[in-house]
């Protein structure tokens, strides 16, 4: 049996003391024996604590810190770095500090019921230590293998889902490389509901393009799926013609809305026409269903309005399609006959009559929300304007009170002879070319039920009275924008104290304003920000 660890000290020192012959070779040799005893003892753990609180810290046990890589949620060495944390573990808690012995011992004798066992340490401690390293490698292994089930892949299909929504088309394509799962969620139905095809030839165009193998993969897989649907072509024909061509194929889908959109030129207008309304009455005839139909500077006639009116007059809520040459009066008188549910309309004025206002007006029909009516003239002197009565204007809005009637106005000063010449029930008006004072003046007498009034250009002569005038008669008027025209800043004032705090918009050009002997362009933002409740500033012209 090895001799205890006092046994040998004393030995030692009894060896240097009749070695040396000396007391000063005493002292010294009992200095380097008490140094050696201390570092084998803070080694062993054998050292008494200097205080409470370190005699506990000596007492506690390691507490155990997860490897680096396995903080992160990295478990690929996760059993190699829990066994040599359970053997640092074991090694920790043999080293246990020993217990008082009492006055009956010897030195080198065992406590009593225990056995001593060759190199230090007790069955029972180590058995214990060892079970306990165990368990907590075995909880790791448990945590560790957790934490590689729950991964991004085995997420359920419906929260893939709503964050696919959020992401562009691209970044979806690119997120279905991930894993069978997530391809699965990309080809789901309703992430092909509503899809919009951008088609723009590189040679003309600036604009991204729709990549032709995602078309056909559309078409092939999704065409069914579709239902709000939109073309966004340039001023090229090769562009219109790719989108009558995805029209063509749209065989088995049932559209709830369709969008031709022009983004330049309108290109449908060099199209053949029988190509593009047998590639459009393919859209009319499968989709049951079409709520909304914009279809502006296109080649649309009246048997293709029929055909749409034969399949889809119970479901149609909105029709855009301004600048169609080949639709008459009849083929839009038609559709206000059959379609009741309509609630939107969008034509140019030539379109308009006495007769498709009182079937707007009829009782079948629903209350009408939106009607933009555009007037454009192309040949200056040589179109003619036809006037609409004032019952017809009455009747509509007595059927309608809260219809908003948007008119565009994009015409020469000598064609507005037509034009507000009684009483219409008007809300937004725009003139997109010179209008002159005297029609100005007619805006404000005959348009009680206008909102927002913009002026591109007038001329040389002030409106002062045309703006008070305005302010007196329309007392619905909120936004109001002023382009190349001229008013005094003392007018300008009256204006905008007679309207107050309900002009939400107010967007003058700081050319139109005219000092005079009352207000300068200083001092006219301080008074119009005082009548309008807010901070208020002159549009800035930018010079680049």
């Amino acid at each position: 049996m090895r001799a205890p660890f006092w046994t040998q000290c004393l030995a030692r020192g009894a060896e240097d003391l009749h070695g040396d012959g000396g007391c000063g070779s005493l002292k010294a040799s009992l200095a380097r024996r008490r140094e050696t005893w201390e570092k084998d003892a803070d080694g062993a753990g054998l050292r008494r604590a200097a205080s409470p609180w370190a005699a506990r810290a000596a007492k506690a046990e390691p507490r155990w810190r997860p490897p680096r890589d396995q903080r992160f949620g990295c478990g690929w060495s996760a059993g190699r770095r829990g066994s040599g944390s359970a053997r640092r573990g074991a090694s920790c808690e043999s080293r246990e500090p020993s217990r008082p012995r009492s006055a009956g011992w010897s030195v080198g004798e065992a406590a009593p019921g225990s056995r001593m066992k060759r190199g230090g340490g007790r069955d029972s401690d180590h058995n214990s230590s060892e079970e306990g390293t165990a368990e907590k490698s075995k909880k790791l292994r448990t945590t560790n293998e957790r934490s590689q089930t729950c991964d991004w892949g085995n997420l359920l299909q419906d929260i893939i889902l709503q964050v696919f929504k959020y992401l562009p088309l691209l970044d979806r394509a690119h997120a279905s490389q991930v894993c069978r799962n997530w391809n699965q969620v990309f080809h789901m139905p309703d992430l092909w509901r509503c899809f919009e095809f951008e088609l723009n030839q590189p040679a003309t165009s600036y604009l991204k393009a729709t990549h032709p193998e995602l078309i056909k993969q559309i078409i092939k897989r999704h065409s069914n799926h579709l239902q709000y649907v939109s073309f966004k072509v340039d001023s090229s024909k090769e562009s219109a013609e790719a989108a009558c061509d995805i029209l063509s194929q749209l065989v088995n889908c049932s559209l709830k809305t369709l969008g031709l959109i022009s983004t330049a030129r309108p290109s449908f207008m060099d199209l053949p026409k029988s190509h593009f309304i047998s590639a459009l009455t393919v859209v009319f005839v499968n989709s049951k269903s079409l709520s909304s139909l914009k279809i502006d500077d296109t080649p649309v006639d009246d048997p293709s309005l029929k055909v749409l009116v034969a399949n889809n007059s119970d479901t149609l809520k909105l029709l855009k399609m301004s600048s169609c040459p080949h639709v008459s009066p009849a083929g839009v008188l038609c559709v206000a006959d059959r379609c009741h549910g309509l609630r939107e309309l969008a034509l140019n004025y030539h379109l308009l009559s006495d007769e498709l206002l009182l079937a707007l007006s009829s009782e079948k029909h629903v209350r009408l929300e939106h009607l933009r009516i555009d007037v454009v003239s192309e040949n200056p002197g040589q179109t003619h304007f036809h006037a609409i009565q004032k019952s017809s204007w009455d009747a509509f809005i007595r059927h309608s009170p809260k219809v908003n009637l948007v008119m565009y106005f994009f015409l020469y000063e000598e064609e507005f002879d037509p034009f507000f010449r009684y009483e219409i029930p008007a809300t937004h008006l725009y003139f997109g070319r010179s209008v002159s004072k005297d029609v100005l003046g007619r805006v404000g007498m005959t348009c009680p039920r206008l909102v927002e009034l913009v002026v591109c250009a007038n001329g040389l002569r002030p409106l002062d009275e045309e703006l008070i005038r305005i302010a007196e008669r329309c007392k619905n008027l909120s936004a109001i924008g002023l382009g190349e025209c001229e008013v005094s800043c003392s007018a300008f004032v009256e204006f905008v104290k007679m309207c107050g705090g309900r002009l939400s918009q107010l967007s003058i050009m700081e050319e139109v304003l005219i000092p005079d002997q009352k207000y300068s362009l200083e001092q006219i933002h301080w008074e119009v920000s005082k009548h309008l409740g807010r901070v208020w500033f002159p549009d800035m012209m930018p010079t680049w």
